[in-house]
């Protein structure tokens, strides 16, 4: 299986940020034990591909670092080269990730899933949206008849990718997320389950088999994107919700176990952890890459 990395493109932050950068790495270091995995540098996003879900104005504000202080805020990153770079190579991982997930049946990026990101603007730690970019890469430059479903577990809703993604019909989202959690104000998907703070295993994923059964009664996929955000877990600190351990991977499980039933593709990335120690969160994301391993096997 590849797993496409971005970690050594490092976002120079300042001191007691708290976005944690260092998972990343130690992530990797830690996928790197397991030798049915394949680490791949990530390539770099282009401008076309980049243009296929963003504003051209803003992608010149981006490249030129002409971003206003409120639109850096609004991002949560200073502007710098390096905020470009690894931007452009997170979108750049989920791209590969779904091209050769095609080929192979599940492949990842050890990074990605930035939701928040709308068409004009970033948000929430979000420049690039690369769930929407890849989608649409995979149509312009795959096959257009491509019909993909982005399944969105992040604790946070995806309100970047399902503003971006509204009017499209060959793209279905689905969002799992905390109802009372970041954004404060939820855009509209295809489909959107808000969740109760305090959420349990058995709440989450009976909630996730519903919106599974309506993602297929409703949406013929030929592919997904998979956002596994860690932040669900009962240790992170901006999540809110009560997702065991064994709750997650269970939660992995059902969506890869979907994806195998329907003989799916999935290109699978990070997306959020908080936790409050950051060894909780790379534990989450090494168990979800382990299980997507375990499924790619039986493709």
């Amino acid at each position: 299986m590849k797993a496409f990395y971005t970690d050594h493109f490092v976002l120079p932050l300042p001191e007691g940020h708290r976005f944690p950068m260092e998972k990343y790495s130690r992530l990797r270091d830690l996928v790197n034990t397991i030798t049915d995995i394949e680490l791949v540098e990530a390539p770099a996003a282009s401008d076309t591909q980049i243009l296929y879900a963003h504003d051209p104005n803003y992608l010149i504000n981006i490249i030129e670092g002409k971003l206003s202080p409120q639109a850096q805020r609004e991002i949560g990153f200073p502007w710098s080269e390096q905020m470009v770079e690894r931007s452009r190579r997170s979108a750049g991982a989920t791209i590969a990730a779904a091209k050769t997930a095609l080929e192979e049946g599940i492949s990842v990026n050890l990074a990605g899933g930035t939701h928040h990101a709308y068409r004009d603007m970033g948000s929430g730690f979000c420049v690039f949206n690369d769930s929407a970019i890849a989608a649409r890469a995979l149509q312009k430059e795959i096959n257009s008849k491509l019909k993909i479903a982005i399944i969105d577990l992040d604790v946070h809703q995806g309100n970047g990718t399902a503003s971006i993604l509204q009017n499209d019909s060959s793209i279905f989202t689905l969002s799992i997320h905390g109802e009372n959690n970041f954004p404060f104000k939820k855009e509209q998907g295809d489909l959107d389950l808000g969740l109760q703070d305090g959420c349990d295993d058995q709440t989450y994923l009976s909630s996730l088999a519903q919106c599974l059964d309506v993602l297929s009664t409703r949406f013929q996929a030929d592919c997904l994107i998979y956002l596994a955000g860690a932040d669900p877990h009962e240790d992170d600190r901006l999540g809110r919700l009560k997702v065991s351990k064994d709750g997650m991977r269970l939660r992995d499980e059902a969506v890869f176990q979907h994806a195998l039933d329907r003989n799916l593709p999935v290109a699978m990335s990070m997306a959020g952890g908080y936790g409050k120690e950051i060894g909780s969160t790379v534990d989450i994301h090494f168990q979800t890459i382990k299980t997507a391993l375990q499924f790619q096997q039986q493709y």
